[in-house]
This record gives C-alpha cells, sequence and structure tokens, in this order.
C-alpha cells in the first residue's frame, strides 16, 4: 500500500462512517416499507416509495411551494444584494463599519431568526403589527396569503448580506479600464452598468445564484419556528414535509424516498449548471 493511500485512508475510512453509511442506509429504507412503530417484519417493495411520492398531491404541493420559495427569494436578494453592493463600492467613509453592521444577519442561526421574526410579527404580541394597528393598517404576517411570503422576506433578511458580499467582493476585482471607455465615451451609468457591468459580472452572478439556490431548497427552519407549514399546507416545503413524514408520522421509508428524489433533481441540476460554467457559458 502506498504512502498516499495510507494517508488517505482515516478520511475516507471517516467519510464512510459519517457520509456513506447514513446515505446507503435511507436508500435501503426507501426501498422497503419501514416504519418505526411496525413490529412486523421489514419487506421490500423496490421502487414503491418512489412512485407514491410521485403521485402524492402533497409532495407536488410542497415542491411548487418550494420552488416558488426559493425562486422569490433568490431574485429580490439578487436585486437587493447588487444595489447595495453598489453603493458600498461607492462608499468612502467608515466602509468596514458598515459592511460589518450589513452581514450581521448572516451570523445569527437560522432557528433563531424565526424564532425572533415569530414574536415580532405576532399578530397578538409582535411589535410590528401592534405599530402598523397605530398606523390603521391591520396584517397577519402569518395568514392566509401572506404566510410564505412572509417567510421569504425572513430569508431576505438574513441572506441578502451574502449575495450582497459576492458581488461587492466581484465588482471590486472588475478591470477598470472597460469603465474608463465608457466614460470617456459618453456613457450614461444606466447604460455602463447594462453592457459593461452586468456582462462581467456574469460569472460572480451565476455562482452567487447557485450557491443561494442550492441553499434556499433546505429551508427548514423558518417554516417550523413560524408556522409550522399551515395555514393549512400553504407553507409547506419539501423539507417541511419530508420532515413530518419520516419524523412525525413515523413513515422513514417514504420520507427517504421523498428525500431521494429531492436530492437526484438537485443533483443533476447542479452537475448541468456546474458543466455549463466550466465551458464558459451563462444561465
Amino acid at each position: 500500500m502506498s504512502v498516499r493511500i495510507r494517508m488517505m485512508l482515516p478520511l475516507v475510512v471517516v467519510l464512510a462512517a459519517v457520509v456513506g453509511y447514513p446515505l446507503a442506509y435511507s436508500f435501503y429504507l426507501s426501498l422497503t416499507d419501514y416504519k418505526i412503530t411496525s413490529r412486523g417484519d421489514v419487506a421490500f417493495r423496490g421502487l414503491e416509495q418512489y412512485d407514491n411520492a410521485l403521485n402524492d398531491p402533497d409532495y407536488v404541493q410542497a415542491l411548487l411551494t418550494t420552488g416558488t420559495f426559493v425562486v422569490s427569494a433568490v431574485v429580490l436578494e439578487l436585486a437587493i444584494g447588487m444595489l447595495l453592493a453598489l453603493a458600498l463600492q461607492q462608499q468612502r467613509w467608515v466602509r468596514n463599519l458598515s459592511r460589518s453592521f450589513l452581514l450581521a444577519p448572516m451570523f445569527i442561526t437560522p432557528i433563531a431568526v424565526g424564532l425572533m421574526f415569530r414574536f415580532l410579527l405576532n399578530s397578538q404580541l409582535g411589535a410590528i403589527p401592534s405599530l402598523l394597528n397605530g398606523l390603521g393598517v391591520s396584517m397577519d404576517f402569518f395568514g392566509s396569503g401572506t404566510a410564505l411570503w412572509t417567510i421569504v422576506a425572513i430569508d431576505v433578511w438574513q441572506w441578502t448580506p451574502f449575495m450582497m458580499l459576492m458581488l461587492l467582493a466581484g465588482l471590486e476585482g472588475l478591470p477598470k479600464q472597460p469603465f474608463e471607455a465608457a466614460r470617456v465615451d459618453g456613457a450614461s451609468a444606466l447604460f455602463t452598468f447594462r453592457k459593461v457591468t452586468i456582462p462581467l459580472l456574469r460569472p460572480v452572478i451565476v455562482v452567487a445564484v447557485l450557491i443561494r439556490s442550492l441553499d434556499a431548497l433546505k429551508v427548514f427552519e423558518y417554516v417550523y419556528a413560524t408556522t409550522r407549514g399551515g395555514p393549512g399546507t400553504e407553507t409547506q416545503t419539501i423539507q417541511y414535509l419530508i420532515y413530518n413524514t419520516g419524523i412525525t408520522f413515523f413513515r422513514l421509508a417514504s420520507a427517504s424516498a421523498m428525500a431521494y428524489l429531492l436530492l437526484a433533481a438537485v443533483v443533476v441540476l447542479a452537475v448541468l449548471l456546474f458543466a455549463r460554467i466550466r465551458r464558459g457559458g451563462v444561465l
């Protein structure tokens, strides 16, 4: 056995234990009818759980809810993050202080953020609804029709700084010559932004959107801390449905199949996007 293999062997063993075994065991469960409460033998069901998941209206609805959440949150974070990055790039005073202040939400754990907004936006006890009531505006932030958008707003509040940080780093690394040429030619600020800044910054934008989209797909803490999937199933995302199926209702086989279907979709999407980026293409 070569020295290289012997040095890598401990890492391989650790990865196999903490990553490989859970993945393999959950895949095995997805092929059975295993339930925590079942006392009988576990029966092999093949792809039946996958078929059940794909034909489950709740699963399809959770996928649509998650897709709506991801697209809405990432688009808003990209737009607001770009505006903040452009403003910070022009800032000359107290730059480090303002940047540190704007990055603060990123360092709070998501479950704490969810609990914080749960109390701030509570229709009976929350400070924000009370303030709005004083102005003559009545709004239930976690009611029907508004709950999902409230969760989107919470995600935007916490993760826009990440998008801003990525875009600001990209802006400060752009070459100066194209901007000087545009200025000499008399191009307006909007024209320079559309025709110079965006094309040069596009690789950074693609990577930032990809990272945030994959992270937003995992949304669970905000839903758990605020709405628990309600009202009804209006804010039931795919991660919360998998949690409910496996942990609340003990149907681990069904939950494993749902999780693997999501994993397969995310892996295919990520591989296609990375392949396009590697070829120098854009979205």
